[in-house]
């Protein structure tokens, strides 16, 4: 998430956890031992029924991210495990914290090798991140003047890395609210709402790997993604034009049609319609370099 402080975008990362769907006993039962493990579970809790919410602060060592020490324990990322994962002003950690999440982000675990023994963790999560598109906040802000310098924005920007980007599937702009949008707010769809949708996506996306470990959408691998993705003439030309207009890596198509297939599923669509992968290529904001 891109946007000016005071935007929104911490308030909207802490409340997805809300709209996701509860924990299955596997699930429960795998984020238990790596809390267990890492001697952060909740004293008289014998199960972690609810999905990790972590949010590490800037300051964090790639040990304390990736998990370390002589004997190496979990770190943030597998104590996200199942759960969010949320990264507040992005560009203020250090580049090599940032540059050991591109494996795991992949893979969905990590591997830490110590003089003791070779260590495996799980780290399936969901990765949210929030910056600000400038060192002052406010480029593109029609209420602030921003005062930075063209060479400050380029510097600040280049602190995330391309291959990480790379890596988020979904880019959005959280635009400043105006006064009236403060002042007179319309009511929206409540979390237990949206939370269903989410479920009967889910659901789908069960029924569907049900013969597979992939778990959903976000896990497919490339032959998945042929046989579940299928694209009809309309939808293939415009993603051949987005690939060129845009110089797409085929890990950055892979990722739009994972993103298409499950804003189908959201709407109960069986087939990938021209409005399913026009919405996920409009979600790589970074590739179509507006920032």
């Amino acid at each position: 998430m891109i946007g000016s402080p005071g935007a929104g975008k911490t308030m909207l990362a802490q409340r997805l956890p809300g709209i996701l769907p509860g924990l299955s006993l596997d699930e429960a039962l795998e984020v238990t031992k790596i809390h267990s493990i890492a001697g952060v579970l909740n004293s008289g809790a014998a199960l972690v029924v609810e999905r990790p919410f972590r949010a590490p602060h800037h300051t964090v060592s790639d040990a304390g991210l990736l998990g370390g020490l002589s004997i190496p324990r979990p770190g943030e990322i597998s104590l996200a495990h199942n759960g969010v994962l949320f990264l507040d002003e992005l560009p203020e950690f250090r580049r090599n914290v940032l540059e050991v999440l591109r494996q795991p982000i992949e893979s969905g675990q990590v591997t830490i090798s110590r003089a003791v023994g070779t260590f495996t963790f799980p780290a399936k999560f969901m990765l949210i991140a929030a910056m600000n598109p400038c060192p002052c906040g406010h480029y593109g802000n029609f209420q602030r003047q921003c005062r930075c310098s063209t060479g400050q924005i380029q510097h600040y920007r280049a602190k995330v890395s391309g291959p990480l980007l790379d890596r988020i599937d979904i880019h959005i702009e959280v635009p400043p609210l105006g006064e009236t949008e403060l002042m007179n707010r319309p009511r929206g769809e409540g979390s237990a709402v949206i939370r269903a949708r989410v479920e009967n996506a889910r659901h789908i996306q069960a029924t569907r790997f049900r013969r597979d470990p992939t778990r959903c959408n976000a896990e497919m691998a490339p032959a998945q993604i042929e046989a579940h993705c299928a694209l009809g003439e309309d939808s293939r030309m415009l993603l051949r034009l987005a690939i060129h207009d845009l110089s797409l890596s085929a890990r950055a198509y892979h990722r739009i049609l994972r993103v298409a297939r499950t804003i189908a599923d959201l709407e109960n669509a069986e087939r990938l319609q021209v409005q399913h992968v026009t919405e996920a290529i409009q979600f790589r904001t970074l590739d179509r370099q507006l920032w």
